[in-house]
C-alpha cells in the first residue's frame, strides 16, 4: 500500500508534516518554566521580574530587569561583570537607603494597618536619634542591639518597652527586604529582653479613697472618667475612643469595634457605669465623642480628648500612691472580680482577654474562692483505709486496705 503524499490526508489521519506548526490550543498545557537561581517574579504574577548577584564589591544587589528573559539576560550580564572585576557604575548602584528613609516608610505602612500607630512614632523618633543617618542595609545585628540598649539605658526603658522598640524596627526592616531596599533584617537576631510581667498594680480600697479625694477636691469633672474605668475596665484607647453611638443605655451595653486585638466586643454596664454615662451625656451631646475638652478653657476647648494622662498623673500623685498609672485601673477591675468570685473564664470575658493565660495572672487573688473549692473536697464521704503507720499487724482482722469511696 503506497502512503499518501498529501499533507493534507496525513494530517487527517492523525499525523503531522515534519516541519508543521500545532496549534495552539492543540498542544496542551504550557510547561511551567524551570526555576533560575538569582532572578525572580515580585509581585507574584505580575510577570514582573528582578535579579539578584553578587557584584565585584562583594556585596549583594537586587536589580528590576522587565521580562523574565530580560531578567535571564542582565543576569548572565552582572555574573560576566563580576568574574571581570568590573564594578557598578554610581548611577546604577544608588544612594543605599538610611535607617531613617525605611522608618519612614515603616511608620506610614503603621498608619494604615496598626490601631496603635501612635506608640510606633515615639519608638521610630527614638531609634532614629541613635541609627537615623546610617545606611539600613550595613547596620548589623550587634550594632542594632547596641544601640537600643543604649536608648534603654538613657531613658530609664523597661524590658518591655525594649521589646516594643525592637518589635517595630523589625517590622521596618521587614518591609524594606520585601522592597528590595535592604536584603537581611538584623532585628531577628537581636535578642528580646526578659520580661516579668507577673506583678500587678491594682488599687486597693484606702488607695481608691485617697484617690478619689483628690480628684474630688481638684477635678471633679474628672471623676466619672475614673468609675467608667473602674467598672468596665476598658484600655485607655478603647475608653477614650468611645462615640455615643456606641453606648447603648436600653440594652446596658457598649460595643467597641477597634480593640487591641482587633475584634468586636461588648462592654456590659452596671449602675455606676451607667450613672458615668449619663453625667457625661450632659457635657457631650450629638454623636460625636463622650470625651471632650468641655471645662478648660482654651485652645482645645471642645475638642475631643485621647488620653487622661494630664489630670491623672497629678491626681496620682497628689494622692501619695506608688507605681500606679492609667492602667493600674483596668488590672484593678479584673482583680477585683478575681477576689469576689468570679470564674477566671468570666473574668477574661469581661477584660476581652484573647487568651486564657493572660487571664490567669489574676487566678491567685481569688483564695476564697480557691478555699471553697478544695472544701468540697472535704464534703464528699470517705471511708477509713484502715492502715497504721510503721510495722506490725495492719488492722481489723480481714480487713484489707480501701480506697477513699465517692458517693
Amino acid at each position: 500500500m503506497t502512503a499518501s503524499t498529501n499533507p493534507t490526508e496525513r494530517q487527517e489521519m492523525g499525523g503531522t508534516e515534519k516541519g508543521a506548526q500545532i496549534p495552539r490550543a492543540q498542544r496542551g498545557p504550557r510547561r511551567k518554566p524551570a526555576k533560575v537561581r538569582g532572578i525572580f517574579e515580585r509581585p507574584k504574577g505580575s510577570d514582573l521580574w528582578w535579579v539578584r548577584y553578587t557584584a565585584a564589591d562583594g556585596r549583594e544587589h537586587r536589580e528590576k530587569a522587565g521580562t523574565r528573559g530580560m531578567a535571564l539576560l542582565l543576569l548572565a550580564k552582572r555574573r560576566s561583570q563580576r568574574l571581570a572585576g568590573v564594578k557598578l557604575p554610581e548611577t546604577l548602584r544608588g544612594a543605599p537607603a538610611t535607617f531613617a528613609e525605611i522608618a519612614a516608610a515603616g511608620l506610614e505602612w503603621s498608619k494604615q494597618h496598626k490601631s496603635s500607630w501612635a506608640g510606633d512614632v515615639g519608638r521610630l523618633r527614638q531609634a532614629c536619634g541613635v541609627l537615623g543617618a546610617r545606611p539600613a542595609a550595613e547596620i548589623t545585628p550587634q550594632e542594632l542591639e547596641r544601640g537600643l540598649r543604649k536608648l534603654a539605658e538613657d531613658h530609664g526603658w523597661k524590658p518591655a518597652t525594649f521589646n516594643r522598640v525592637k518589635n517595630v524596627v523589625s517590622m521596618c526592616y521587614r518591609l524594606a527586604v520585601a522592597n528590595g531596599a535592604v536584603n537581611v533584617n538584623p532585628a531577628r537576631l537581636v535578642r528580646q529582653m526578659r520580661s516579668d510581667n507577673v506583678r500587678l498594680r491594682f488599687l486597693s480600697p484606702e488607695e481608691e479613697t485617697r484617690l478619689r479625694a483628690v480628684i474630688a477636691a481638684e477635678c471633679p469633672q474628672h471623676m466619672p472618667e475614673l468609675d467608667l474605668a473602674l467598672n468596665t475596665g476598658m484600655r485607655a484607647g478603647e475608653q477614650f475612643g468611645l462615640t455615643w453611638p456606641d453606648v447603648d443605655f436600653e440594652l446596658g451595653l457598649i460595643r467597641l469595634g477597634q480593640t487591641k486585638n482587633g475584634r468586636e466586643r461588648y462592654i456590659r454596664l452596671n449602675a455606676p457605669a451607667t450613672a458615668a454615662l449619663r453625667q457625661l451625656r450632659r457635657t457631650s451631646a450629638g454623636a460625636g465623642p463622650v470625651f471632650i475638652n468641655a471645662v478648660t478653657p482654651g485652645r482645645y476647648h471642645g475638642k475631643p480628648r485621647a488620653t487622661a494622662r494630664n489630670w491623672f498623673e497629678r491626681a496620682v500623685k497628689r494622692a501619695g500612691l506608688e507605681g500606679v498609672v492609667w492602667h493600674s485601673l483596668r488590672h484593678t477591675f479584673c482583680s477585683r472580680l478575681a477576689m469576689a468570685g468570679v470564674d477566671i473564664a468570666t473574668v477574661g470575658q469581661l477584660a476581652g482577654h484573647r487568651t486564657l493565660q493572660t487571664t490567669m495572672r489574676y487566678a491567685h487573688l481569688s483564695p476564697e474562692h480557691q478555699q471553697e473549692a478544695v472544701e468540697r473536697l472535704a464534703r464528699f464521704a470517705a471511708v477509713p483505709t484502715g492502715t497504721r503507720t510503721g510495722t506490725g499487724d495492719s488492722g481489723e482482722s480481714g480487713e484489707s486496705a480501701q480506697v477513699l469511696a465517692v458517693q
